[in-house]
């Protein structure tokens, strides 16, 4: 599933790797893939800004303004119950 182009937060420094792979196991859309021992994004617009990969990065070298966007929207409709809504959709109010 891919969200909207070209406006996710997350950012990536391959420097800070350690090419532990966590990323990639923890991320519910496949955004990284490791490659010669470095974690890569496949694609960023298929970031739903959870902040799993973050969380889990050993080097710190994942960014992410976890808790917007699309994730926190369907969170906050699990916890209390109502449609989420995040506003990014088309004009029924929903999620994407």
């Amino acid at each position: 599933m891919r969200y909207l182009a070209g406006v996710s937060s997350l950012t990536y420094d391959p420097e800070r790797c350690v090419g532990c792979g966590l990323c990639t196991e923890v991320c519910p859309h496949g955004v990284f893939v490791v490659v010669d021992g470095k974690a890569r994004i496949t694609d960023r617009d298929r970031c739903m800004e959870c902040g799993a990969c973050m969380t889990n990065c050993m080097g710190g070298a994942i960014d992410v303004n976890a808790g917007v966007g699309c994730a926190a929207a369907i969170i906050r409709g699990l916890v209390t119950g109502e449609e989420p809504s995040c506003g990014c959709s088309d004009d029924s109010g929903g999620c994407c």
